[in-house]
């Protein structure tokens, strides 16, 4: 099994950056198809971003396409979500998750992924 520990939240004005890392560890990440979720407040946990084993294909939510990056490097077992253009709807916690049974970055959902991280706070300020 797969652990995931998630850095790189924060406070950040409106219009920042920040760049989220998931870090992984217990199994190689290349088994893995990889997403980012979030979960603002009295909201369900919703798909952000997801990326292939190989990092060769993406897929985005449609309201974060052009601002939100997924990223990955097998060699440091780490996953990254570059985030652009924030502003208040994108405050929530960022939740890193994977996903064995299917390692490509088509329809990842709450319902089949296989482990999740602890989670970590971003916070847009305006």
């Amino acid at each position: 099994q797969v652990q995931l520990v998630e850095s790189g939240g924060g406070l950040v004005q409106a219009g920042g950056s920040l760049r989220l890392s998931c870090a992984a560890s217990g199994r190689t990440l290349s088994t893995y198809a990889m997403g980012w979720f979030r979960q603002a407040p009295g909201k369900e946990r919703q798909f952000v971003a997801a990326i292939s084993w190989s990092g060769g294909s993406t897929d985005y939510t449609d309201s974060v396409k052009g601002r939100f990056t997924i990223s990955r490097d097998n060699a440091k077992n780490t996953v990254f979500l570059q985030i652009n253009s924030l502003n208040a709807e994108d405050t929530a916690v960022y939740y890193c998750a994977a996903r064995r049974t299917d390692r490509s970055a088509r329809n990842f959902n709450t319902g089949n992924v296989d482990t999740w991280g602890q989670g970590t706070q971003v916070t847009v300020s305006s």
